[in-house]
């Protein structure tokens, strides 16, 4: 029961940190809409106007796509796993934090092999997603690369996701704690009001556990740190009922499995 509560407050946690990022990127889309109209307004020629039409359902959509992504992220979809769509999921997560993203001078990088659909709760994965994100984010204060990557473990019939960064790194004396829970290698909260309560890294870990997958992190001080997820597909999952859930590890250097090799540094 405490464990629903503790993941239930990190939901909440990640809406609210939301709440200031999204609240200004629909203000941007308003913004468009509004002045887009004024143009409509003013010039009676067709091509202007079917121009500000374009642009209007452009921005509206955009508003459309963001309110549905932040609703079912609130919303308790279904509580079972079922076939999902990551590159789609990745994308929705995106749009929520592309003003931060583009606030704090990071470009994100996107690799996306063809892989099937993982048999996931979409909303849990989206958490994991924008834990790992905004801490990616934190760990370059002056600006960086994320790549996202996804591929395919035929080997083992699983889903990897990666997210990498640039930034500060993690100790190796801290690396092994880094999913412990209320453990964080962070001062506090940032300027941005994320991060710093230690509960974000032992949620993930909680829900890949609940996937019967496993999360791994390869990091190097000063070169960058990387987080890969194997998730198994939505055949495997068919073939397959496990009982037991896959064991969570953290290393420094070690090899997923024979189709993911540890990802460079500082390329």
């Amino acid at each position: 029961m405490l464990k629903e509560q503790l993941a239930h407050a990190q939901k909440l946690t990640a809406l609210g940190e939301l709440a200031s990022t999204t609240t200004h990127e629909f203000n941007n889309v308003l913004t468009t809409i509004i002045n887009y109209a004024k143009l409509g307004q003013r010039h009676k020629d067709n091509e202007t106007r079917t121009k500000a039409f374009d642009k209007i359902l452009l921005a509206s959509n955009r508003a459309a796509k963001i309110t549905s992504t932040v609703l079912g992220l609130a919303r308790n979809r279904k509580a079972g796993q079922e076939p999902t769509n990551l590159q789609e999921l990745i994308e929705n997560t995106l749009l929520l934090l592309e003003r931060e993203m583009n606030k704090y001078r990071i470009t994100v990088d996107k690799s996306f092999q063809p892989v099937p659909e993982a048999h996931v709760n979409g909303n849990q994965i989206q958490q994991i997603l924008l834990n790992l994100l905004i801490n990616a984010r934190q760990a370059m204060p002056s600006g960086g690369r994320v790549m996202i990557r996804l591929a395919y473990d035929a080997e083992n019939d699983m889903v990897d996701l990666v997210i990498r960064d640039n930034g500060a790194g993690i100790p190796a004396d801290k690396l092994p704690r880094i999913f412990e829970p209320f453990y964080t290698t962070k001062s506090g909260p940032d300027d941005s009001g994320k991060g710093g309560t230690g509960l974000g890294l032992s949620m993930c870990r909680d829900i890949i556990e609940a996937h019967h997958g496993r999360i791994r992190v390869d990091s190097t001080v000063g070169k960058g740190t990387a987080f890969t997820l194997k998730l198994p597909s939505a055949n495997k999952a068919r073939a397959t009922r496990p009982t037991a859930a896959a064991p969570i590890f953290a290393t420094l250097a070690s090899p997923i499995g024979s189709s993911v090799a540890p990802l460079p540094f500082g390329d």
